[in-house]
Formats: C-alpha cells, structure tokens, sequence
C-alpha cells in the first residue's frame, strides 16, 4: 500500500512544505508556490515587499471588491515610483521564493504549476527526485496519475493562464487515468464559488467533460482557499479540493 501526501497553494510556505511529506512515500504538489500577494497579511508576498503592507492593502480591497482596472492603474502608479524595469524586481522576488522552496521540496515529489507560477524559472532549482508534468501522466505504484497544470484567463491575469482550448488540449491529451490532478477545479458551482471571498472562481468545463467520460478514481485540485464544498462525487469520481496549504499547513493523504 503507498501513501501519497497531496498539496496545493504553498504560497511561499517553506516551513510547511519541508515536513509535507512525513509519513508518506512520495509528495504531489498541484501548484501555486509563489506568494504575490497575502489577503490575510497584505505585508507579505511579493507585492507587501516591494510597496509595504498599507499600498498592498489598499491593492487587496480593490480586487476584492472586483474593481480590476482600479487595481490595475493603482499597481501601475506604484510601479511607476518604484522605478527600474519592473521584470526585473518580480524576476528577483520570485526567484528568491522557488530557491527556497525547492531547497526543501521533498524527494520524490511530483508537481504541476499553478496560475501564479513562473514555468520558466523552475527548472533552475529542481532536484533529481521532482518531477514536473504538464498534460502528462505518470505511473505510481500501479496507478496512473495525469497532471494538467495552470489556470485559464481571468480578471486577475496571473502569470500562468491558458486559453480554455489550450488546457483542454493538454487535458485530452492525458488518456485514461486513475487521478487527475490540476490546480484548478471542475466547473461546478459548489466547488468553484469562495466562501471568504464571496466570488466564482474559474473552473473547467473541460475538466467537468473528462471526469463524465474517463471516470477517474479520484479527481484532486486546489485554487479555491474556501469552497463551498471541498468535495463531491460526480458519477463514481470522487473530487477533492486538497486544501489551502498555506493556510493549514496540512497535507491531503491518499492512500490506496
């Protein structure tokens, strides 16, 4: 019997993501290691750094309250005092998050980017026993696990967001799997809408339209810190939202 221990949204969580997989036989990770932005403390993640905690508050309100091109000429204002090339300064942040993170990323470790990650710049930091997979899939222990990484376009354009024919391209090209593991959900109300944040988040359709017709053991994923329902059974799939992992510190085990 294998037991795997299953994270999403690390969001900078160093700490946490050393002793993630303790106790297991490998580690999956479904995504989001970056920190941009904190909601719950403004003054940590990229953006609190670079223009402290009360301009990062002020840029929190604004998305939360789903005023985008406020937040946009807001940011760019700020950007604009900062001065310097402004990939430059994000180049530095985040690259300074994935070496500390992949310092203690456990062995074996199995992972898929999520919208807020940087594709190009991982595979700087990456060790011998992380495997990155992206409309890919992979044998453990008998079972076959497909990953399909980002997420797709959105108000918030993150750094990694797919056109919906792209990712369901990637998705499709997985076959037929045991687990399906993506950062974002299926498009179902119940698993997309966040409770705190009191909005939809996106899902896939296409997702939704691969779990109907392959009807996977399990499906995992993350993106939403608060969902209404963290999991549902669609026909003999069981979905699971693993959980916010900077939030708890906990991973989701699966066992089999």
């Amino acid at each position: 019997m294998v037991r795997l221990h299953v994270i999403s949204d690390v969001h900078g969580s160093v700490d946490a993501l050393a002793r993630s997989a303790d106790g297991a036989d490998a580690l999956i990770c479904l995504g989001d290691l970056v920190l941009f932005l904190d909601y719950a403390d403004p003054s940590q993640g990229v953006f609190g750094e670079l223009f402290g905690g009360v301009a990062a508050q002020r840029f929190v309100d604004l998305r939360t309250e789903g005023r985008f091109d406020e937040a946009r000429e807001f940011s760019a204002g700020l950007w604009d005092r900062l001065g310097g090339d402004r990939r430059d300064h994000l180049d530095e942040k985040v690259r300074a998050q994935y070496a500390a993170m992949f310092a203690v990323m456990p062995e074996p470790a199995y992972l898929t980017y999520g919208n807020v990650d940087v594709p190009g710049f991982w595979a700087d930091y990456l060790r011998p026993g992380h495997h990155v997979l992206d409309g890919e899939a992979v044998d453990i222990d008998g079972l076959r696990f497909g990953f399909v990484g980002g997420g797709l376009r959105s108000a918030m354009r993150t750094p990694y967001e797919l056109d919906d024919e792209v990712f369901a391209a990637r998705l499709s090209a997985l076959g037929e799997v045991d687990v399906l593991c993506s950062l974002i959900p299926p498009a179902l109300p119940e698993l997309t809408y966040d409770v705190v944040a009191r909005r939809f988040e996106r899902g896939s359709s296409a997702l939704l339209d691969y779990i109907f017709e392959v009807e996977p053991r399990v499906a995992l994923f993350g993106h939403v810190h608060q969902p209404l329902a963290r999991r549902t059974r669609i026909g003999r799939t069981e979905c699971v939202n693993v959980g916010h992992f900077r939030g708890s510190g906990r991973p989701f085990a699966l066992q089999f």
